[in-house]
């Protein structure tokens, strides 16, 4: 068997679980990085004398960084290597806070914003690729569960470490502490983070056998005699987003895209709208509060869950019923938060199911492609997803202002989502192809049940 076989087939050795932890560690700053901004919104505004809409592009800033991080900065990944990429990514991510943290107008926080999120648009894109292939094929789905639940802990962790540090030393704190954090994890990522055996073994170079050799025998793996050269002519041009829609990755990279986009769009929506709708319904504003803190605290065990039922059933069976299931918890609650209770538990519920929707799109996109353009792939996915993010709440302002209630909002966006849940339907799973290398066959999961 070749070592991917190997890995795929073999129990999770402690070093693959430290660098699952290390993607899970960046996940939780990823977090806090994002949400710093909103932590401390009212009291920036009152610093600079911002209006809402202001406000508004401010807290944009980050997310279209983002996306333009993950589709601009992952094809690198291919070409360069996915160690290099995180450690540059890392490092933006920790010049935005900082510099974020000295910005004497709001222009020059917004200009910070989008180089913090060009940062981490390039952490999500390579960390998901990494900790997919450095995990077993029975245990992906938990790998990547565990490290998406992160992004949710960095918020909640961030919500109160912004509490206490606004109220002792001022809104900047908040950027200082992020970049301090991102700074200290760049310099262990530079100490302990390998190279991504896959990417060492599809280039081949000289001395990468003694590299793969030394990781494989960290994860408990026998050596491999030679590295296998190479047949497939693309080798030579990784990292082009033209090869997503060349021969057979067409179909799967329309079909990914457009469930990431849906996702994302009901993801966001959920997130950003809720309280302030469950208000406009008739709830308290502390009532509606509590309903949003139902999502985040649903989230974080939705996005375990999910793993859990991977490492049973295959990730894209599992993803079609959380998607299914995530449109119609949206229709039950809109239409029952007259009573708490149950729309109290039901936020819960609709907070996992939709959180297990994004963990299981992280697991299913590395398995779509072969190493040449994975991290391409994987980080174009999650731009386009980004790109529903930056819309929904748009969108959804600009269909309450057009007379749209709580109710008719909430059932158009279970109505997006269905849609993609049709698109993973067409999504056929990859099908198993020759290795090119003395390590890596074209899919990191060619042994996945996906």
């Amino acid at each position: 068997m070749d070592l991917r076989a190997r890995i795929d087939a073999s129990p999770m050795h402690p070093y693959q679980w430290m660098i699952v932890a290390l993607c899970v560690v960046l996940n939780i700053l990823d977090g806090f990085d994002v949400m710093a901004l909103a932590f401390t919104a009212k009291s920036i505004g009152s610093d600079f004398g911002l209006g809402g809409s202001e406000l508004g592009v401010l807290l944009s800033a980050g997310l279209i960084g983002m996306a333009v991080g993950a589709l601009a900065l992952a094809p690198m990944a291919d070409r360069i290597g996915r160690r290099p990429l995180i450690l540059m990514s890392v490092t933006l991510a920790t010049a935005g806070m900082g510099l974020s943290a000295s910005a004497g107008s709001v222009w020059e926080l917004g200009i910070w914003r989008v180089l913090t999120g060009l940062g981490i648009g390039g952490v999500l894109a390579c960390t998901t690729v990494i900790a997919s292939e450095y995990s077993s094929a029975r245990w992906r789905g938990l790998a990547i569960s565990i490290y998406t639940a992160g992004y949710g802990v960095g918020a909640t962790i961030g919500g109160i470490a912004a509490v206490s540090l606004q109220s002792e030393y001022g809104w900047r704190s908040v950027f200082v502490t992020g970049a301090v954090l991102t700074g200290l994890t760049l310099a262990i990522l530079t100490v302990l983070l390998p190279e991504s055996l896959d990417f060492l073994a599809g280039r081949g170079r000289a001395g990468d056998l003694d590299r793969v050799n030394a990781i494989a025998r960290r994860i408990g793996q026998s050596p491999v005699p030679a590295l296998v050269a190479s047949t497939d002519k693309s080798a030579t041009r990784a990292g082009r987003i033209s090869d997503l829609f060349s021969g057979a990755n067409t179909r799967p990279t329309v079909l990914l895209w457009a469930a990431f986009f849906a996702t994302m769009f009901g993801f966001y929506f959920v997130n950003s709208w809720t309280p302030s709708l469950l208000e406009t319904a008739g709830l308290t504003k502390d009532q509606s509060a509590t309903a949003g803190m139902m999502l985040t605290l649903g989230g974080t065990v939705g996005s375990v869950l999910f793993g859990v039922l991977a490492s049973r059933w295959t990730t894209r069976s599992v993803l079609i019923t959380f998607t299914v299931a995530s449109a119609v918890m949206m229709t039950v609650f809109i239409i029952s938060i007259s009573t708490l209770t149950l729309a109290f538990a039901l936020g819960i519920v609709i907070g996992g199911l939709i959180n297990g929707c994004i963990a299981g799109l992280y697991t299913l996109a590395p398995s779509l492609y072969g190493p040449q353009v994975r991290a391409t792939g994987v980080g174009s996915a999650i731009g386009i997803g980004r790109a529903g993010a930056i819309l929904a709440p748009t969108a959804a302002g600009m269909l309450l202002d057009a007379g749209w209630t709580p109710e008719q909002l909430y059932f158009a966006v279970a109505g997006v989502v269905v849609l993609a849940a049709v698109a993973l339907v067409a999504l056929r799973p990859a099908r198993p192809v020759a290795a090119d290398a003395g390590t890596a066959p074209a899919s990191a999961a060619t042994t996945e049940r996906i």
